[in-house]
């Protein structure tokens, strides 16, 4: 799994290759972070998503997040579900918790990404 400095993050299932599926989601201390979640804006099949833009938007009571692509590729499944039950998000972010799932467009896009360590430490800097 890597992370986007904005708190998403993506699994490739077997190699990272072109047309690998990529399975997009937003970390535990996002949701945290948002707390209380009530709405879920969501990109379609076929969208085609870009490394660093939007593709969606998340909103708290609190304050709408945008939700950005970690690497770029077509959207090939949506959590349809997700958006009618947000606290999926809170009880499993990693697992069934996931967003989007795309085929992958450019797998050197992961090496600009964080490994878990590097996330974690993102995370202890921002929670100072």
């Amino acid at each position: 799994m890597k992370f986007a400095k904005s708190h998403e993050w993506v699994r490739v299932e077997g190699d990272p290759a072109p047309g690998a599926i990529a399975t997009i989601g937003i970390s535990a201390y996002a949701v945290e972070a948002l707390t209380d979640l009530v709405f879920m804006q969501l990109p379609r099949v076929g969208d085609t998503l870009t490394a660093g833009e939007s593709f969606g938007e998340i909103e708290s009571v609190k304050a709408v997040s945008d939700l950005y692509a970690p690497c770029s590729g077509e959207v090939v499944e949506v959590h349809e579900g997700l958006p009618n039950d947000l606290d999926i998000l809170g009880r499993d972010p990693y697992g069934e918790g996931w967003i989007v799932k795309m085929k992958l467009a450019d797998p050197s896009e992961l090496d600009q990404l964080m490994d878990q360590t590097a996330y974690d430490a993102v995370v202890r800097e921002q929670s100072q």
